[in-house]
């Protein structure tokens, strides 16, 4: 019996040119890998198929981030500003004082004035003088010389130290008052009570006064007691 060829239309037709079918929808699996298991879902904390994260993806040595330096951060000694330059700008900024209060007390005794008494006793013992200040000098001298003096401080000491962080004689010395915790000028109020901590120090008692003044010659960040109380510190320009 002689084989038969097969009817027509039992196998596929090959594809034209000869080539292999093309590949199912979605692609090939991802290189290094094979495609995911039906009805099984992705294991939490796994990379996902084929690959592994990039080296910049881990966090360096240690397992932290480096921590940044804040405003608090301490620094050496040495990055804070020394105490003879403090004591400098302290007598640069003190200097208009003494002027303003000796040209009122220049007025003083510019302006005294002499008041001659006769005697008109029968002994007549002649006329008697005597020299005193004038109204004028009183009122100049201890008034509105010390206002004047006072006024200074608290715009120098006050207004423009607390917002720009330096007098004019920390200014000339290259240094500034700095909230310790922000980094920042205090502000006006502030900065107007820093200075009356170091009046009443004064007042209470002269050697507390001096020891709060003296305090950044071993203090490791050369703050006076006034400083440690509100939290400020000295660093240069």
């Amino acid at each position: 019996m002689t084989d038969q060829p097969p009817p027509p239309g039992s196998y596929p037709p090959p594809p034209p040119g000869g080539y292999p079918p093309p590949p199912p929808p979605g692609g090939y699996p991802q290189q290094g890998g094979y495609p995911p298991r039906a009805g099984f879902p992705p294991r939490a904390g796994f990379p996902p198929q084929g690959g592994f994260p990039p080296q910049g993806g881990f966090p360096p040595q240690g397992g932290f981030p480096p921590q940044a330096a804040g405003p608090g951060a301490p620094l050496p000694q040495e990055a804070y500003t020394p105490w003879l330059t403090r004591v400098l700008a302290y007598l640069i900024d003190y200097i208009p004082v003494y002027i303003i209060l000796g040209i009122g007390f220049g007025i003083l005794a510019a302006t005294q004035e002499t008041v001659c008494v006769t005697d008109s006793s029968e002994y007549a013992l002649g006329d008697f003088c005597a020299s005193g200040a004038s109204t004028l000098g009183q009122v100049v001298a201890f008034g509105i010389a010390p206002l004047i003096a006072i006024a200074y401080l608290i715009w120098n000491l006050g207004y423009r130290q607390g917002t720009t962080g330096s007098s004019i004689g920390k200014a000339i010395m290259k240094f500034k008052v700095i909230s310790e915790k922000t980094g920042q000028p205090i502000g006006f109020g502030m900065s107007v009570v820093r200075e009356l901590i170091y009046v009443v120090f004064n007042a209470a008692c002269g050697v507390l006064w001096l020891i709060a003044v003296l305090f950044p010659l071993w203090d490791a960040k050369r703050q006076t007691l006034t400083d440690k109380i509100i939290s400020t510190i000295c660093v240069p320009l």
